[in-house]
């Protein structure tokens, strides 16, 4: 069986667009956390009465709170307005291909450990978004698959705390993989997609949580992993996938900046370029996420201890946010660097060398991976500074190691076991080029 699984190849996302800010508001979006730090961006509570009104009727009915985003549009504390397309950016730095149907249509997905739905542009959107989308997108048609079956009765819905919205229909048809075809997997069409969502490069997203957050009703869906363990796709010893995520930075590197994941199989030659043994922890699935101990980081050697902490591992998040604590320390470190409030988040001088840059640790299970100094940097913040690739997670009690932190490691996601692996990669050179805008 392993010698028909095969790597599933990633590439750049080619409309994607380093900005800062906008991945930060991405975060927020995602996870509806609040900043504890100073910035444009936050939640309040907005109530909503429901029940009768009128001079016939009690007052009465629910109330119902509701978290919404809002951004700071002028120095007064009432200067707020609503959040929009604009100030978020698309996060899918990766996007790999995957044939959905007979004959197959090829799209381009985020696959996305930090969610639970595949779903897709379809043609069930309307007219008009279709059209505007036609350029940039290859729309998914059920109607030309001899194998797609209508789910009845059963809908998706995904919100964001910043009213951008997706939702649609449910059927299942064939879904190939890297090689691997899952038969009647769920494929979520998109019915309905807010500005937000319509302005995200790939043709959608592929879920790799745990399927317990899937949105899909009346009855949560298996995820593409999770048939492919129940219909034996892949070896019962090998119940996991693997990613290994390049950069742009590495294209002189001996293996180019190469990017994939694997399904059923762990890469080898990765493991032994890496002079390294996996490491392997175990994974705390009860909120659907890669969710492991996390207890401590060090920063040049120095160890900062983290007591009861837990991080996620997420490749559908470019950046990595930590405790506030941590993060004043890491740019601590980092000669001129500063806070951006009008950025929220940190930035530091582009002059700043490697040698100058802090050697920055965080502890999978009870073993410490080190962030390469690349990706300390992310994006330009304009002025001589970049913005960092590790920032505050504000209210959240646990991190999110997103691609700063996954570029640094061969990351094994054991799905059968509940366990996550690491191992840690260094490349021979650390390119510092000012990241592209």
């Amino acid at each position: 069986m392993a010698s028909s699984l095969q790597k599933v190849k990633l590439v750049p996302n080619k409309n994607y667009q380093r900005s800062g800010t906008k991945s930060y508001v991405h975060l927020l979006r995602k996870y509806q956390f609040h900043p504890t730090k100073e910035g444009p961006y936050s939640f309040v509570n907005h109530v909503h009465q429901q029940g009768h009104h009128g001079e016939n009727h009690a007052v009465g009915g629910k109330a119902h709170v509701q978290q919404v985003m809002q951004k700071k549009t002028g120095s007064a504390a009432d200067q707020t307005g609503e959040v929009s397309a604009e100030d978020v950016q698309n996060d899918s730095e990766y996007l790999a291909e995957v044939a959905i149907g007979t004959p197959a249509q090829t799209l381009n997905l985020d696959f996305d450990t930090g969610s639970a739905d595949l779903w897709v542009w379809s043609t069930e959107l309307s007219s008009t978004i279709q059209k505007s989308g036609a350029s940039s997108h290859t729309i998914f048609n059920p109607t030309k698959s001899s194998t797609f079956k209508t789910s009845s009765g059963s809908t998706w819905n995904i919100s964001y705390g910043d009213g951008s919205t997706a939702s649609g229909t449910v059927g299942t048809d064939n879904v190939n993989v890297g090689g691997l075809t899952i038969t009647a997997q769920a494929v979520e069409l998109a019915k309905s997609l807010s500005t937000q969502f319509q302005q995200g490069a790939g043709d959608g997203l592929l879920g790799l949580a745990w399927g317990s957050i899937n949105t899909v009703t009346p009855t949560p869906v298996q995820t593409p992993v999770e048939n492919m363990i129940t219909q034996q796709d892949i070896p019962a010893t090998q119940e996991l996938f693997t990613a290994k995520l390049g950069s742009w930075r590495d294209a002189s590197d001996p293996d180019g900046g190469d990017s994939f994941y694997t399904f059923g199989y762990i890469d080898q030659p990765t493991v032994t370029a890496s002079g390294q043994q996996v490491y392997y922890t175990p994974v705390d699935n009860s909120q659907g996420f890669w969710m492991f101990d996390s207890a401590s980081a060090s920063i040049n050697g120095t160890n900062m201890p983290r007591n009861g902490n837990t991080a996620i591992a997420d490749t559908g998040t470019t950046l990595a946010l930590v405790d506030d604590a941590t993060c004043k320390a890491i740019y601590d470190a980092i000669p001129g660097s500063s806070y951006d409030s009008t950025q929220q988040g940190y930035v530091f001088p582009t002059t700043v060398t490697a040698a100058q840059l802090p050697v920055v640790t965080f502890a999978v299970g009870g073993q410490q991976f080190a962030v390469q100094k690349e990706d300390l940097a992310f994006a330009s913040a304009g002025t001589g500074m970049v913005y960092g690739g590790i920032q505050s997670r504000g209210s959240m009690t646990f991190d999110i190691l997103g691609d700063t932190f996954l570029k640094s490691i061969y990351a094994i996601f054991d799905q059968g076991n509940t366990r996550f692996g690491a191992v840690q990669r260094m490349e021979p050179t650390q390119n510092l080029a000012a990241p592209p805008s």
